[in-house]
């Protein structure tokens, strides 16, 4: 290869390169190293390195190396320089240093130093260092557990949380999937599942439930919070674990709950109690009397089937209309039918639930009309009576239709049943609702009341409920 050529090649190498005679005389540059020291050829070729330009290049470090360490060694690699150079300020050099021998050179030969200005790095190093302790102080200060993770699902760090909860420590943890840490119990199908589909479908979860016998904690359980997080600029994604344990505000729930089912089965009995009273007196009361001891007799059975409900939930609070609307209409059939009856009552309900206070006025509700219903539609004393709940948008409408003679045929009621009536409106208006006018295509008669599915919270004027 020609001198000229091998020129071309080193003037297009990205690193400084400069070549020094066994005196340590520069003997050449290449075009890098005029570009990185705004130096020109005249200025350099000829000069002691050391002399070069405003002797910025008279470093102890960089003397060690050339005087002390390449007269012992053929080449060195990976010399770190640090120095303040007047022309281009603060910089770090990384030098690697090569003896050059030409045959039939009896002398020491020639050195060449390749220069790479590694600076910028060294600064996103140090920066990157900084930040990442200053991630890991804020990691550390959140009280609840917490991991960052890579996208292999592998630990980066552990918050001091974490480490101390589940007994770990901090190198133990680090590299190792969560799945492998402690004796394994975090290795929930569940779990895997969830946290494969935060990074690729960049989806966080939150409040997934988690209940285990850990070594350390014994029986816990614990909310799991995860997202994608990522730096810009850097197409590396990790994700954020946080560990909630909800042990005890999941006992004290649990306990509440068995709490309200143990009242709300109290109360069903002392209810089933009075009902048996008054049906024990409806067997002594003279017969116009008696109509009302059933009304009132039915009314407080269909709160006791709510409490009944209530007692027998595993959530507690909400009230799942399709049971009630059973347990009612049984407890219909059973004090104003009998079992000769051939009067039938069909519940037909959508999946809906309700909360507890409003519960009681619509089984109630429900209870005044089924009732009015069968005492007044079938005077042949046969009929369906259906009992319906469905959801429209935002609304609940409950209907109760049956197919018997129809209003317009009924005698104008006695006083006990407008008093039944005042009692509908009074229902309707505490569940905040209304009566939608129907029609029937056939015979008989329906009522429709339509009200919220969800109760609105109290409006506020000024920072106070209105």
């Amino acid at each position: 290869m020609s001198e000229i050529a091998a020129s071309e090649i080193v003037d297009t190498v990205p690193s400084a390169l400069i070549v020094l005679n066994k005196d340590l005389i520069i003997a050449s540059a290449n075009r890098a190293f005029y570009q990185t020291f705004r130096t020109s050829r005249a200025e350099t070729e000829g000069c002691l390195i050391y002399d070069l330009g405003n002797r910025q290049w008279d470093i102890p470090a960089l003397r060690t190396l050339l005087e002390s360490v390449i007269p012992h060694r053929a080449s060195v690699e990976g010399f770190e320089v640090e120095h303040d150079f007047p022309t281009i300020g603060q910089r770090t050099m990384l030098v690697n240093a090569r003896k050059i021998f030409h045959p039939g050179d009896d002398n020491d030969g020639s050195i060449l130093l390749a220069i790479e200005d590694v600076s910028e790095e060294r600064v996103a190093r140090k920066e990157s260092k900084r930040n990442w302790q200053l991630t890991q102080s804020v990691v550390d200060t959140i009280r609840d557990p917490l991991v960052v993770l890579e996208s292999d699902m592998t630990v980066v760090t552990a918050s001091r949380a974490f480490l101390t909860m589940f007994g770990i420590a901090q190198a133990e943890a680090r590299g190792r999937r969560v799945s492998e840490l402690g004796q394994h119990q975090w290795d929930v199908p569940a779990l895997r599942h969830l946290m494969d589909k935060v990074l690729p479908e960049n989806k966080p979860f939150e409040n997934f439930e988690i209940e285990d016998t850990f070594p350390v904690l014994g029986r816990r359980v614990f909310n799991l919070n995860a997202r994608k997080i990522s730096q810009p600029g850097n197409h590396a994604h990790r994700m954020l674990l946080v560990f909630e344990d909800i042990t005890d505000r999941k006992q004290r729930e649990r306990d509440a709950l068995m709490l309200t089912n143990e009242i709300s089965h109290r109360i069903k009995n002392n209810l089933q109690i009075i009902v048996g009273l008054i049906a024990f007196e409806v067997r002594s009361t003279p017969l116009p009397c008696v109509q009302g001891y059933r009304s009132m007799q039915t009314r407080i059975g269909a709160i006791a089937q709510l409490y009944d409900l209530i007692s027998h939930s595993s959530r507690g609070g909400a009230v799942a209309l399709e049971g009630y609307l059973n347990e009612i209409a049984t407890s219909i059939s059973a004090s104003l039918l009998g079992n000769a009856t051939k009067i039938k009552i069909d519940v037909k309900a959508d999946p809906i639930e309700i909360d507890p206070e409003r519960a009681v006025p619509f089984g109630l509700l429900v209870n005044e009309l089924a009732t009015n219903a069968i005492k007044h539609a079938f005077p042949e004393g046969t009929g369906r009576v259906l009992l319906s709940a469905t959801t429209r948008v935002a609304d609940i409408e409950l209907t109760i239709a049956d197919n018997g003679i129809g209003i317009s045929k009924v005698d104008d009621p006695k006083p006990t049943e407008k008093r039944g009536g005042d009692y509908v409106a009074i229902f309707v208006r505490q569940l905040g609702g209304l009566i939608v006018p129907t029609e029937t295509e056939s015979a008989g008669t329906s009522v429709t009341i339509r009200f919220p599915l969800h109760v609105a919270p109290p409006t506020s004027v000024g920072g106070l409920a209105a």
